[in-house]
């Protein structure tokens, strides 16, 4: 393995945090597989950011709805096209359908929950055939605070993000003996497309929640992830860090 490029799949990686972890595992030399639902041309500019520095491995992307299992069997057969591994997976794909619960149809609330949590198992399914084998394994799931916190008028997305945080654990105490790290990382407020329409209120009463008194950065969430993908983060498992500049406490 040390002397192969390792592999990694992302998925929702046309924009927001999912294109900065996809730049960050590029550059740091890993062969990039990119899931996106739909917008060509978000995808294609995240993968002109992935290579404005040259060339430092493959990379793809593969368009797809992470609900589908034929979405995770492609990305899987993309990633293994390169050497037969698939070393790490990102699952970053999400959607918001912000309502109140008195308010909320049955299909705002399973949409979230299809693409959320449901396109979260079907990749890790797929990829833990292969990571058995080879013993060796990182897997990074996406929640967020409001997932361990909950929020009013996100009482789909929430549930899908809880529920992202037991399925990350339960997979982490069944693999953990094949060196398989499960993960999740659960972001704050980030500066994305989603926090700009914010109005100004809005913002200044998110930012007196927050210790540090600023949103984070998709960087911020990137960094992480390389680190939790890391061979030397092989002891951390089943843990859900929160990247939030201290909202959650």
């Amino acid at each position: 393995m040390e002397n192969q490029r390792k592999t990694v799949i992302v998925t929702g990686g046309g924009r927001g945090i999912g294109r900065e972890i996809a730049i960050s595992f590029y550059k740091a030399g890993y062969n990039v597989v990119i899931g996106y639902a739909g917008n060509e041309d978000t995808a294609n500019e995240t993968k002109k950011l992935c290579m404005e520095d040259g060339l430092l491995g493959e990379l793809v992307l593969v368009k797809g709805d992470v609900s589908e299992e034929d979405t995770a069997n492609q990305l899987l057969e993309r990633a293994l096209s390169f050497n037969g591994r698939i070393d790490v997976v990102v699952n970053n794909a999400g959607i918001t359908r912000d309502n109140l619960l008195a308010r909320m149809t049955e299909k705002e609330f399973m949409d979230v929950l299809d693409t959320n949590l449901k396109g979260t198992f079907l990749l890790c399914q797929k990829v833990t055939r292969p990571m058995m084998k080879q013993r060796f394994g990182r897997i990074i799931n996406i929640s967020s605070v409001v997932g361990v916190h909950g929020n009013s008028g996100q009482v789909n997305y929430s549930a899908s993000k809880a529920g992202i945080i037991g399925l990350t654990k339960s997979m982490a105490k069944e693999l953990a003996s094949r060196n398989i790290t499960v993960n999740a990382v659960a972001p704050g407020m980030i500066e994305t497309d989603m926090t700009k329409i914010l109005d100004e209120k809005s913002k200044e009463a998110i930012l007196a929640s927050i210790p540090a008194k600023r949103m984070g950065s998709p960087k911020d969430i990137a960094h992480t992830v390389l680190f939790l993908a890391d061979v030397n983060s092989s002891y951390i498992t089943g843990q859900v860090l929160g990247v939030d500049g201290g909202m959650g406490m």
